[in-house]
């Protein structure tokens, strides 16, 4: 089944369907994790305080979230059947390893969810104060988890570990559970992706506070949740840099193709360069970065490709070497499951095949320059990403210093800024995953099994039809959204 190649019409529509069902479903996960937080925090001051107000400000919020959270399921659950229809060879590939955090996320996290929530919704007058808190909080708490189990999975992708080949089934097989879901690559994606998230949350609350504010109505709601909203996305903003930072190490240790595209560095070495845009650029900035020392050594992408020896004696084979070793193995795959082969050859077969596992995905690309992801893209969305984090970290950061002061209201500027902050973290968090999932082409699994040897073998004119059928109804899922939410925003809270 992995040993044949697919035409590439079939792998690139494959690619752009799931990349639009990931976009789409991104446009919803990140607010859910980041209401929850908020509307959590306000129902928390109403018990403390017994305060009618912030009852009423928390199911606000609570409405909001209970609108983007029926969406966010309906794409996600789309998300997962994906990989058995369009990824069938990377489902049975990999299955035993991948289908274990996705398994444990619908049956633990999903069912937790589904549980409070119900609670949530339903249970205000029904239920003691503590105990709806509790439900509100552990709504929140099964959003994570969700997120957690999912970014296990995806994390896998980009750093696979746990696990090892049986040539008899073709299909890796997980060794260490723990090594798999507590691998210092999930731990660091998972909070740098909650953190943005409940960033998401914080900086769509602030909006729709200034959204009040600029048409002078529900002013005391505006105000107190533009203060938890500013405190909480501030606390998120400096923990994304913070977890971003030590992302960038674990990239540079793990996909360093995925950073030299990140950065268009074609040739690297010491003190190399970080570019601000092109032809503006800091020196020692991108080592400092990627190892934490202004002198380390950081690869381009021609050093990746025509092979290296870095300062400390490593040498880095060549891709041409990779692909070649790769195809030694998959030779030897093809002679160990061939049913004429004697048991002495299989034996032997075998063998080759284990001491050149490490580059079995190399064997399936046809040219070195496969290895290299879409540079423009790659450079441009990382771009976004930190320099759309910078603003909503200064926008944050006013819009509690002037509200503190108690001057904010007459300060109109900075009240469209933070409206139009919302636009701002959503193409910021896209970007992020556009690094992230880009950035690491060809690699289905990186340095494992290739995209054109993970797709299922499906008619190309298929995908396509089911591409703008999703593209058409998630549009439609999309728009009703917005405008359930706009009419929510604008009738506002109830009393």
């Amino acid at each position: 089944m992995l040993l044949n190649l697919i035409e590439p019409a079939l792998i690139d529509w494959s690619r752009a369907q799931f990349a639009l069902t990931a976009c789409y479903h991104w446009l919803f996960v990140p607010l859910t994790l980041g209401l929850a937080v908020v509307m959590a925090i306000m129902e928390t001051l109403y018990v403390i305080r017994r305060d009618p107000f912030w009852k009423r400000a928390a199911r606000f919020w609570m409405k909001l979230f209970g609108i983007n959270f029926a969406v966010g399921v309906a794409t996600g659950l789309i998300l997962e059947f994906e990989f058995g229809t369009n990824w069938s060879n990377y489902s049975w590939f990999v299955g035993d390893i991948f289908g274990a955090p996705l398994a444990i996320e619908g049956i633990v996290a999903f069912f937790m969810e589904a549980t409070f929530i119900a609670v949530m919704y339903f249970g205000w007058n029904k239920v003691s104060r503590g105990f709806h808190l509790a439900a509100t909080w552990l709504t929140g708490v099964g959003a994570t988890l969700s997120a957690w189990w999912i970014l296990v999975a995806n994390s896998w992708m980009q750093h696979p570990v746990g696990m090892q080949f049986n040539p008899d089934t073709v299909r890796n097989e997980m060794m260490d559970f723990f090594a798999v879901a507590f691998s210092p690559v999930a731990v660091v994606k998972f909070c740098h992706t909650v953190l943005s998230g409940w960033l998401t949350g914080a900086v769509f609350v602030a909006g729709v506070s200034c959204w009040y504010l600029l048409r002078r109505r529900e002013q005391p709601l505006a105000f107190a949740s533009l203060r938890i909203a500013t405190v909480v996305g501030l606390v998120a903003a400096l923990g994304v840099m913070a977890t971003g930072d030590t992302s960038g190490v674990q990239v540079a240790r793990h996909q360093p193709m995925k950073l030299a595209a990140m950065e268009g560095l074609e040739r690297g070495g010491r003190r190399a360069p970080f570019s601000l845009v092109p032809g503006v650029e800091v020196p020692g900035a991108l080592s400092l970065l990627a190892t934490h020392d202004v002198d380390g050594y950081v690869p381009g992408i021609r050093d990746l490709l025509d092979g290296y020896v870095h300062p400390d004696g490593t040498v880095v084979l060549s891709a041409d070497e990779k692909i070649r070793r790769g195809r030694v193995a998959l030779d030897a795959f093809r002679t160990f499951r061939a049913d004429t082969t004697a048991p002495a050859a299989k034996a032997e077969a075998r063998q080759r095949l284990m001491d050149h596992m490490p580059y079995f995905g190399y064997g399936y690309l046809s040219s070195p320059e496969r290895l290299v992801p879409p540079v423009g893209l790659t450079y441009w969305a990382f771009r976004v990403m930190v320099g759309g984090g910078m603003f909503l970290l200064v926008v944050l950061a006013a819009l509690l210093f002037f509200e503190r002061r108690g001057t904010l209201g007459r300060r109109r500027w900075l009240l469209h800024a933070g409206l139009w902050s919302i636009p701002v973290v959503y193409a910021a968090g896209q970007a992020g995953w556009i690094v992230a999932e880009v950035g690491r082409q060809p690699w289905a699994i990186q340095d494992l099994l290739p995209v054109e040897a993970a797709v299922s073998r499906l008619d190309p004119a298929a995908v396509q039809t089911t591409f703008f059928i999703f593209l058409v109804l998630f549009t439609v899922l999309l728009v009703a959204e917005l405008r359930i939410l706009c009419r929510a925003v604008r009738k506002g809270p109830e009393d």
